[in-house]
Order: structure tokens, then C-alpha cells, then sequence
């Protein structure tokens, strides 16, 4: 679902702009990539990481100008509510329906556990990659690194590349399974890696976080994400509830937001 995956970059890159004047004043772009990586590397150590997760992750990594090229391209969305909802919302109901009787009693215990209505949980599930279908395939510390050596936005994706490599050090993920949307959106909720460091949880007690294969953690952590944010059990979503200000934090945009709310009230709807 590559159409969508660019519109979920293009929300987070429109909040993102605002960092741009702060971030030319890093130390980004100068050299070359593989002298920048090297610096990355001795901070990534000075802040803690240990050197396994740092060649594990790091070793190999060269620079994608296919991912420059994707971030400087970037287009205003212009679909309207009516447009988008409707493009996204029908094809998706049946199978939402059908996930919803699937993992009923996982939502329940989520539901138990954190106060967010499965709904809620698998409507953000299908609109972000088709219930786990479309989780995107760019190397993700390739594009990390990439967009951190860039000066358009270095100090945020210096310090998502930092989580990425938490992530490898705290066994979740193995740098070769980190695969995603281009911007460094991982598994089927499509967390950033800072997101997946403070709100990834082991909800099955296997011992890892895997956003990436295990539903009952994209789920619980998808719903730990929303509680976090302020989501209040048992109130409704629509546009100017704090609710819906609560989805609002994890995309800004209001049609995706709107979005997200009118496919869960249809499943709640479902037979």
C-alpha cells in the first residue's frame, strides 16, 4: 500500500519542517557519509550502547539517495475527507470485521488492560498496512542513517537511528529484520523507533517486543501508545472529543484522524 505509506510520511514530515532552521546547525553533511557514520558510531557509544548492538546494526550501512529523493519530493496532501475515507474505509471493513471475531479475545483483555476499544485498534491496524500486509520494505537503519547525514532534519533522525539501534541492543528486532516504511515506520502499527523504545510491549510474555509478526503486541502496543496520550476508557472519538485529540497524537493529520474514527465506528456497527 505504497500510496498510503507516503501519506503517513507526509504527515509526520509536516510537523517535522519546523525543526529545519535548529537542525542546519548540527554537524550533518559534511564529509563524507562513511566519516559521519563513523562520528555516529562513537556517540552511539558514549550514550551507552554497547559495541554488539552498534555493529550489528551499523556495519555495512551506505547511504540510499532513493531516500533523499522520496523526503525531498514530498507533496502537499490535498484529498478531502469524503475522499480519502472513502478510499480507504470499504475495501477494508470486511477483513476489519473479520479480525475483529478473530483476535476477539485478545482485544478484550488489551481493552481490560488499557481502556482502548479494539475498534479503535484495528481500524489504525488496516489504514496503516492492511492488517500487517504492507509493512513496508526499506531497510530501516539504511534510511535512518541516510535521512540523520542529511541536514534537513538531522537531529531527529540522529536520535530515532539511536532507537533503532535500543531496539537491536534490547534483542526486540534483529538489524536485518528492521524493515519498513522509507521515513523509519516499523511493523504493522507502523511506530517510529522512538515510539517502539517507550511504548512497545510484550503482551503475549514471549520475552520480545516484535511489532513486526506478533499481533498481540501490535495491538497492546498500538493501545499503550493511545492510554498514554491521555485515550479515556469508555468515551467516544468523535472530531472534539479529547479522544479524538488523543488519535490526533499519533497522526496530526485531521482527515486521517477523521478517518480512523469512521472506520471504527462502522466495525462497532458490524455484525
Amino acid at each position: 500500500m505504497t500510496s498510503h505509506l507516503s501519506f503517513r510520511t507526509l504527515a509526520i514530515g509536516a510537523w517535522l519542517v519546523t525543526s529545519t532552521a535548529s537542525a542546519l546547525a548540527a554537524p550533518c553533511g559534511t564529509g563524507t557519509f562513511e566519516s559521519w557514520l563513523d562520528d555516529f558510531r562513537k556517540e552511539a557509544a558514549a550514550k551507552g550502547i554497547s559495541q554488539n548492538a552498534i555493529q550489528a546494526g551499523l556495519n555495512g550501512v551506505t547511504q540510499d539517495k532513493a531516500i533523499l529523493a522520496r523526503d525531498h519530493s514530498q507533496q502537499v496532501f490535498s484529498q478531502t475527507f469524503e475522499q480519502f475515507s472513502g478510499r480507504m474505509v470499504p475495501p477494508r471493513l470486511n477483513r476489519g470485521s473479520d479480525m475483529m471475531k478473530r483476535y476477539g479475545s485478545v482485544l478484550s483483555r488489551i481493552e481490560e488492560a488499557y481502556g482502548v476499544p479494539g475498534e479503535i485498534l484495528v481500524a489504525i491496524w488496516g489504514l496503516e498496512t492492511d492488517f500487517g500486509v504492507n509493512t513496508g520494505k526499506f531497510a530501516t537503519i539504511r534510511s535512518l542513517a541516510t535521512l540523520a547525514y542529511d541536514c534537513r532534519r538531522s537531529d531527529m533522525f540522529k536520535a530515532e537511528l539511536m532507537d533503532a539501534l535500543r531496539i537491536v541492543e534490547r534483542g526486540d528486532l534483529a538489524p536485518q529484520e528492521m524493515r519498513g516504511a522509507w521515513a523509519g515506520e516499523l511493523g504493522q502499527t507502523q511506530f517510529m523507533p522512538s515510539s517502539y523504545i517507550k511504548f512497545a510491549v510484550d503482551f503475549d510474555g514471549n520475552g520480545k517486543r516484535d511489532l513486526l509478526r506478533n499481533v498481540p503486541d501490535v495491538l497492546a502496543s498500538t493501545a499503550n501508545f493511545l492510554k498514554s496520550h491521555g485515550w479515556k476508557q469508555g468515551k467516544g472519538w468523535e472530531p472534539g472529543s479529547e479522544n479524538f485529540t488523543v488519535i490526533q497524537q499519533w497522526n496530526k493529520s485531521e482527515i486521517y484522524a477523521r478517518t480512523i474514527g469512521f472506520f471504527a465506528t462502522q466495525l462497532a456497527k458490524a455484525p
